[in-house]
């Protein structure tokens, strides 16, 4: 039997004993992008944080993710993988954080959280930990790459910060260096979960991809413009970068959710 046989079925019997019930529709708005009818869309709701990462959302929606990117693949299982929002909050870092945590508590194996957001970085302040000697240090410097991680809790989940800002420090993205540190990591952690900067905006995120088994594309329910998104799986498209689902962000109810849920 499987490892990943034996977890999908751990994985499914807390998503059933959740009481949390939460269906995912097929998005047919005006904001979905032409993902093409094989990318899985996933959709969360705005909620107050209840700790670092996890929402009601991580304890439904994150197990079914989680389920579909890593567990459920016909081919070779993704280990490294980019999550980007398309415009800035959108809502990733929650999201990516969220899977992070799930992956690290269900799998028992070592799981990396990257901050490679180095527009705007989140996880040293979420996680209550510092913001140095992280990822362009280790681009930057010598040294095993775990040496710059830092573990967060007792589910063998490991953070890597993005380190000491500068000006240029998003050039660091097209250094020979990013793809040897990246395959370090692939080497020393059973997953590599990397936060990215909105694909938009920057270029890094799409960087970050070529390295990488593939994105998760986060969109904003009734914010994202269909234009950008569609512009946005182009772009990784056009460089070979496998879209593996796409997450639709707080998403609100028509309806009151306790009927909703009985639907």
């Amino acid at each position: 039997m499987s490892k990943h046989f034996e977890l999908m079925q751990e994985m499914e019997k807390e998503r059933q004993s959740s009481s949390h019930v939460v269906s995912t529709p097929t998005v047919s708005s005006e904001n979905e992008p032409p993902l093409g009818r094989s990318t899985p869309v996933f959709s969360s709701e705005s909620e107050p944080r209840t700790g670092p990462g996890r929402t009601r959302w991580a304890s439904e929606e994150a197990l079914r993710l989680v389920q579909q990117i890593f567990l459920l693949q016909t081919q070779q299982t993704p280990r490294v993988v980019v999550f980007a929002g398309i415009e800035h909050g959108n809502g990733c870092t929650q999201i990516c954080t969220s899977v992070a945590e799930t992956l690290a508590k269900h799998s028992m194996r070592p799981v990396c959280l990257v901050d490679a957001n180095f527009r705007s970085p989140a996880l040293p302040e979420m996680y209550g930990t510092l913001n140095h000697h992280g990822l362009t240090d280790a681009l930057l410097g010598e040294g095993p790459i775990g040496s710059f991680a830092k573990r967060i809790n007792d589910d063998d989940l490991w953070l890597l910060s993005c380190g000491k800002l500068a000006a240029d420090s998003p050039n660091l993205f097209t250094s020979e260096r990013l793809g040897e540190r990246l395959l370090e990591l692939r080497h020393d952690f059973e997953y590599v979960i990397i936060d990215a900067p909105p694909l938009t905006d920057y270029s890094d995120a799409v960087a970050l991809g070529q390295h990488s088994d593939g994105m998760v594309m986060v969109l904003e329910a009734n914010a994202t413009r269909r234009e950008a998104a569609a512009a946005a799986a182009a772009s990784l498209r056009s460089v070979n970068v496998p879209i593996l689902a796409a997450v639709l962000n707080k998403r609100t109810f028509p309806i009151p959710e306790k009927i909703y849920n009985r639907l």
